[in-house]
């Protein structure tokens, strides 16, 4: 019986398949030119790729395309110096084909793959990590919903993007903190004091016109009337008849820290529930309070960046790419909500972060020039600074929209979504599509316990692959889940994995480092959603067809092997996601 060349466990070298065949080409590249039959022994930046037809191999790489005009030679001739070059200590490939005007296609035996299986059973939960990120300190600034009302449907996907972007961040090397920017100064609390005031004063019997202006959904209702509870006593919340309710500053005052405190409160445990938390919540006012919007403001001025016009101050944002100068503040001296900005994302730089990382509204895209400059005219790098911009979701029900209205205060809030249809399928779904396209979210289908709900799709692999070790326990083929870790047990069981659906299944699993580095790197949740469709639907494929428990003992521990290893990848994906991997559905 053959048995398995372990040198070809890549992983336990740290290399990834893919750059295993490079080196081997780059090697085969520096012994054509030794041997003379190429004129250079160096090669440009190249490709390697995995085809899409099965029939071109399993790798396919550009270097002699690349290297024609280093070389002063014709593509072909160059592929084929290569090919007669190569050494293969390890014994991985099969065969080397060179196609059209000079792509090299690499096929691998079989047996070149089955160390991957090995490689997942051994680092379990750590398979997919990677140094990507070298440590690089990155912070993920998120949500950051004003607290003047609870989080609703946008804000949901917002922190469904800026969760897993920070997870797949830490996966990839990165050291990621994550923070939300509690915007607790400025006219919109005072907005929020006013509309709770308002309220009250109407509870009490005056008649009141309340502006369109202020918050209208009944949750500010609800804030009153706990003022009135709480705080009924409080002089000032008595009304005067003799002064309009507008003027009385200290109730507002008091109705705005009451309510702000209780909304926040509301909104951490609303995230809370969504499987979010923060490394830091970071308040506005206490820039104010500290004096840092005083001093930026001083610090710009002193650098001429900052100057006075028709009794404002302004930023002179245009020099740095912006369409138009910006007001920082107004000639009545209240600052704007750019001067506390200015302050907020220069202290995230003087905390040490190489990389700043802000998920926003897509109707905020006008914002980004104007902080973008600010970073640049204070001596940083803007390019360090990237903003995630995120698009509406269309609320359905069985296909049809959900009336909404932001200015009625109709609208269905994150709390809603998730008592309804649960965090996973909230989470899964948000996240189902590129932030930078709009997405329909229907309740309906998020509800549904069938292959329609993404979700229970990809779910529904690791509860079965979790019943099918459960039963090979039962009928003694396993002593127990943890005898998967007696991988030595399964290793010369592995060569008779040679299904075109079980290759598949595991050229698939061998990706997945690849596509957790891309999604780091492109900052999209939405590419390990994709690849765990396809891993779901690939193992169903292979389910439907191929009986994983069999009367051959040998067989069964193989393809056992090769399922857990699809569980131990389906859950470590999920995983970034903030998505559950359950055992039984």
């Amino acid at each position: 019986m053959m048995t398995l060349n372990l040198r070809t466990d890549y992983t336990s070298k740290g290399t990834p398949m893919k750059n295993r065949v490079r080196e081997i080409i780059l090697h085969a590249v520096e012994n054509a030119f030794a041997k003379g039959l190429l004129k250079a022994g160096t090669v440009p930046e190249m490709e390697i790729e995995t085809p899409r037809h099965d029939h071109h191999g399993d790798f396919s790489s550009n270097v002699a395309m690349v290297s024609a005009s280093v070389q002063k030679m014709a593509p072909k001739k160059i592929a084929q110096a290569i090919v007669d070059s190569i050494e293969d200590p390890g014994g991985i490939i099969e065969k080397m084909e060179i196609a059209g005007p000079g792509f090299i296609n690499i096929f691998l035996k079989k047996s070149a793959w089955y160390p991957l299986l090995t490689a997942i059973h051994h680092k379990k939960d750590a398979f997919g990590r990677s140094d990507l990120g070298q440590g690089t300190k990155v912070q993920v600034e998120f949500v950051s919903a004003n607290p003047t009302g609870p989080l609703h449907i946008g804000h949901g996907r917002g922190a469904a993007v800026g969760d897993s972007v920070g997870n797949i961040l830490a996966f990839a090397g990165f050291d990621v903190e994550k923070e939300y920017y509690i915007n607790d100064s400025g006219r919109q609390i005072r907005t929020l004091g006013l509309s709770a005031w308002l309220r009250i004063c109407e509870f009490l019997g005056q008649d009141i016109n309340f502006p369109e202006t202020c918050y209208q959904g009944d949750y500010i209702r609800d804030i009153a009337r706990e003022i009135m509870d709480a705080l009924g006593d409080v002089p000032c919340l008595k009304p005067d008849p003799s002064l309009d309710p507008g003027d009385n500053h200290e109730a507002i005052s008091m109705c705005a820290k009451f309510a702000a405190e209780k909304i926040l409160r509301g909104i951490r445990e609303d995230l809370s529930d969504f499987g979010v938390t923060f490394d830091r919540w970071f308040s506005e006012q206490s820039l104010y309070d500290a004096g840092r919007v005083d001093d930026v403001i001083s610090h710009y001025r002193s650098l001429g960046v900052i100057y006075e016009k028709d009794g404002a101050l302004w930023f002179a944002t245009e020099r740095y790419g912006d369409e138009k100068d910006r007001v920082v503040v107004r000639n009545n001296g209240i600052t704007t909500y750019f001067a506390s900005d200015i302050a907020y994302h220069m202290d995230k730089f003087h905390r040490g972060f190489n990389r700043v990382i802000d998920v926003w509204g897509a109707d905020h895209h006008g914002y980004i020039n104007r902080i973008k400059a600010s970073i640049e005219a204070g001596g940083g790098d803007p390019d360090n600074f990237n903003v995630i911009l995120v698009q509406l979701v269309n609320l359905l029900r069985s296909g049809e929209p959900v009336a909404m209205s932001t200015r009625s205060g109709e609208f269905v809030t994150l709390k809603d979504i998730v008592k309804e249809v649960g965090r996973d399928a909230a989470r899964f779904i948000f996240l189902s599509r590129s932030y930078d396209s709009g997405l329909d979210f229907d309740l309906e289908v998020a509800k549904q316990q069938t292959s329609e709900n993404p979700v229970y799709y990809v779910q529904y692999v690791h509860a079965r692959i979790c019943a099918m070790l459960l039963k090979a326990c039962e009928q003694s083929l396993l002593t127990g889940m943890d005898q998967m870790e007696d991988i030595p047990f399964f290793t010369p069981h592995l060569l008779l994995l040679c299904e075109p659906e079980e290759m598949a299944l595991i050229k698939l699993l061998a990706s997945f480092p690849h596509v957790v580095e891309k999604a780091a790197a492109t900052l999209h949740p939405h590419v390990i959603f994709t690849y765990l469709m396809s891993l779901a639907s690939r193992f169903h494929a292979y389910y439907n067809q191929h009986k994983v428990i069999t009367d051959h003992r040998e067989l069964s521990l193989a393809r056992l092997f090769l399922v857990s290893a699809v569980k131990i990848v389906i859950g470590n994906a999920l995983g970034l996601l903030g998505v559950s991997a359950p055992e039984r559905m």
